[in-house]
């Protein structure tokens, strides 16, 4: 750095032969004496050291000698004056570098103005002395001005005794600053290291030389485009004003700035800058977190992760985060659908054989047809054998028939790893604007983590998972956001998230008006703290299933969820022999705390709806305990009900039923098991029929009476007290919700009767 050149500063004075009337005998200042016509000053033309110099004899105590002229000073400026000098007879003095500074307005600056005192020792010998002044205070810096100066006179002042001659060779006035440059501005410049930045010359080599001075320094990437050819890593600080050319499978990796800031510099753009810094992540062991800086990057079509970062596995923990990641309107998120015919067997559960036009089915297209249920995709395929891999399996699609597959399109692809594990994205926006979907899943992994996101307005699906790679995934602190919510529930199509594995954990996500949160193909789920919307502004509305989970023996809890205008589904649409077997049935789902809401419903509105795809079914774990059932603008029968357009429920094989300490507003028929039941017999009966009045769950018969508490004396019919005891009868009546107690003899009164919906064995 160098400001005479850069920005033409004017910093040297003048030779001496120019004339003395430049040179003041005081301060500089204009109106000073000069030494114009001073008989202790002259021109020397000649001498053997200094070819022309001006021959002083000190006569005063301090002899000044300053230019007259005003040579600039600004901050980040270092001027050495350099003065050669020597005693040619009588008394020696010292030599020092002196000055004076100015503000623009004349006024003096109090400020040091004199530099090291020189000794002359020897007549003849030449001694070098010089200052440096400049604005910082750094090592090196005789003078420290600050920023308050403007302009100095420059020049020298001898000291000691009087009388001595001396000859003084010009003065000499130079801009040091790049002598201060490592320390002053920390950069190293790639251009001074040979980098040409015309775009085509593979600079690699220089880069990696200025890379290596810098030692903690910035380096800079000057204006131009630079070619680099392969894999290049800077190991400090990286400043870009020009941009990089990159082979696309080539990896830029910024070791001190990982960040999109930079790599959006480096490229020149925000989407490349995206794209390589994500590539980057799969790399890079330094950091874990590529951070997008609070920026928005306009995605113009999917992200194939795996495609470019040229890997199919990684389980390293990587974090994307900070920032907006949004749909740009292009062709590009149009959904792909094609139509085949295939086979299904279940005995081949997970796969379709004999696929016609199988080459031209997508990867991760969702699977739909007569029997296919929720959220099956394709995982795999295999062209030279004709068969696709389903993401689960088909509950009534045996022999041959037609499937059309729909291939979404995501902001971010991982479907392309086998395996992605510990892979996380916090703080994200996902602005699909209606054109396209977020997330889509790898075929498999662990721990996929989703934090403090927002998806907004996903075409089709959130997030979608097409094998294992949902297998303990965390969903936690988002918001889902549906590009439906003006329209009537029913006629709503978009998903928030799906699984196939096991262990999710969902908690305190928001999930507005989409059709529904979560079809849930795993096991050993928990929703926690989630609220999911489901109404509309119709008047009688219809509603469509918030959650649907798709295994019997679910293992799954919910608590202190708020489910609005919406229902939890319970089927078994990915079972490939759907009828009971040996299989667990339905059991295993526990619901504790929660606030179930709606507004505007239709009376076939529930909020508990279990829908088995084949016959023999029944109930074995369920437990539905302290929870809210609210209605707004709406009244319904009872909060639960068994769909059973493919089949009921075999209530005689209930077990393990706990539907209690619920409250019920708005609701016709309160659900309960155990339920208490009060009777009055006012006529003497060897037989008292008690009915549950419908309140077991799900249409259950009465299987056991756990108890039969008498509420006063039992009377005969002359209306003596007797001694009376009773046996129960179960699953009396036409709907086999009665209970018959058989007395010993026949006797009127009253008893509470606790009967419940399961058997004990």
């Amino acid at each position: 750095m160098n400001k005479a050149i850069t920005d033409g500063l004017v910093l040297m004075p003048p030779p001496f032969s120019a004339g003395l009337s430049q040179w003041s005998r005081e301060d500089g200042t204009p109106g000073t004496a000069t030494y114009a016509g001073q008989p202790n000053a002259a021109l020397v033309p000649s001498d053997q050291d200094f070819a022309g110099c001006l021959e002083l004899q000190k006569a005063e105590t301090v002899q000044r000698l300053r230019y007259m002229g005003q040579t600039p000073i600004e901050p980040g400026l270092y001027l050495r004056v350099t003065v050669r000098i020597k005693a040619v007879a009588g008394n020696m003095p010292s030599v020092r570098i002196a000055a004076y500074a100015g503000r623009a307005n004349g006024s003096a600056v109090s400020v040091p103005l004199t530099g090291p005192a020189v000794a002359l020792t020897s007549y003849g010998e030449v001694v070098t002395v010089s200052a440096i002044i400049g604005s910082g205070n750094r090592q090196g810096v005789d003078l420290v001005w600050g920023v308050e100066p403007v302009y100095g006179h420059f020049g020298l002042d001898l000291t000691g005794a009087n009388g001595g001659v001396v000859r003084i060779d010009d003065i000499v006035i130079a801009d040091v600053t790049e002598v201060f440059h490592r320390k002053m501005i920390d950069v190293v410049d790639v251009r001074d290291y040979g980098a040409i930045g015309d775009g085509t010359t593979n600079d690699a080599d220089a880069f990696a030389a200025a890379d290596a001075a810098a030692d903690g320094r910035t380096v800079l990437v000057s204006e131009g485009t630079y070619r680099i050819g392969g894999n290049f890593t800077f190991n400090n600080p990286v400043r870009f004003e020009g941009t990089l050319s990159m082979p696309g499978n080539a990896r830029l990796t910024c070791t001190r700035n990982y960040d999109l800031n930079t790599y959006a510099a480096a490229f020149g753009s925000e989407l490349e800058g995206f794209r390589r810094g994500l590539q980057t992540l799969f790399y890079f062991t330094d950091h874990v977190v590529f951070d997008l800086s609070g920026r928005k990057v306009d995605l113009t079509a999917p992200i194939d992760v795996a495609d470019l970062c040229g890997l199919t596995s990684l389980s390293s923990r990587r974090v994307l985060t900070n920032g907006l990641l949004n749909a740009a309107s292009s062709p590009a998120w149009d959904s792909d659908t094609v139509t085949s015919v295939a086979t299904y067997s279940p005995g081949n559960a997970s796969r379709l054989t004999n696929v016609a036009n199988v080459a031209n089915i997508p990867v991760g297209a969702r699977v739909s047809g007569t029997g296919v249920g929720r959220e099956v995709y394709v995982r795999e395929k295999n062209v030279g054998a004709g068969t696709v891999t389903l993401s689960a399996p088909l509950w009534g699609a045996e022999g041959t028939r037609t499937f059309t597959f729909t291939r979404y399109k995501y902001l971010l692809d991982f479907s392309g790893f086998d395996n992605l594990a510990r892979f996380e994205i916090t703080d994200i926006d996902f602005g699909c604007s209606g054109r396209a979907s977020a997330i889509m899943l790898a075929k498999s992994g662990l721990t996929f983590r989703i934090a403090d996101c927002v998806f907004t307005g996903p075409k089709d699906r959130g997030i979608t998972s097409i094998g294992s790679g949902c297998q303990g995934m965390i969903v936690d602190q988002c918001q889902f956001l549906s590009d439906e919510q003006a329209m009537a529930a029913q006629n709503r199509n978009t998903i928030a998230l799906n699984s196939n594995a096991n262990d999710l954990k969902l908690r305190d996500n928001r999930v507005v008006r989409f059709a529904s949160f979560a079809v849930m193909g795993g096991n050993g789920n928990m929703f926690i703290g989630n609220h999911f919307f489901g109404g509309d502004d119709q008047t009688d509305g219809l509603r469509q299933a918030g959650i649907v989970l798709t295994n019997t023996n679910c293992k799954t809890i919910f608590t202190g969820n708020y489910i609005d205008n919406c229902w939890i589904e319970w089927s078994n649409e990915h079972d490939p022999a759907p009828e009971f077997a040996s299989e667990f049935s339905f059991g295993a789902l526990t619901l504790t705390g929660n606030i179930f809401t709606a507004n505007d419903v239709s009376a076939a509105f529930r909020w508990l709806v279990i829908r088995p795809r084949g016959p023999g079914h029944f109930i074995n774990g369920l437990s539905v305990t302290g929870n809210v059932f609210r209605l707004v603008n709406a009244s319904i029968d009872r909060v639960e009900k068994v769909d059973t357009s493919q089949a009921g429920l075999d209530h005689g094989r209930a077990r393990n039923i706990t539907f209690d300490g619920n409250t019920f507003n708005g609701v016709s028929q309160v659900t309960m098991s155990p339920v208490t039941v009060g009777i009055s017999q006012n006529t003497a009966a060897a037989t008292w029929t008690v009915d549950a009045g419908g309140y077991f769950p799900f249409g259950g018969y009465a299987l056991a009476c756990t108890s039969v508490q008498a509420e006063g004396a039992l009377r005969n019919g002359a209306n003596s007290v007797v001694d009376a005891t009773c046996y129960a009868e179960v699953r009396q009546g036409g709907g086999e919700d009665r209970v018959a107690l058989k007395w010993s003899s026949s006797v009127k009164g009253k008893a509470l009767v606790t009967i419940r919906c399961d058997s004990p064995n």
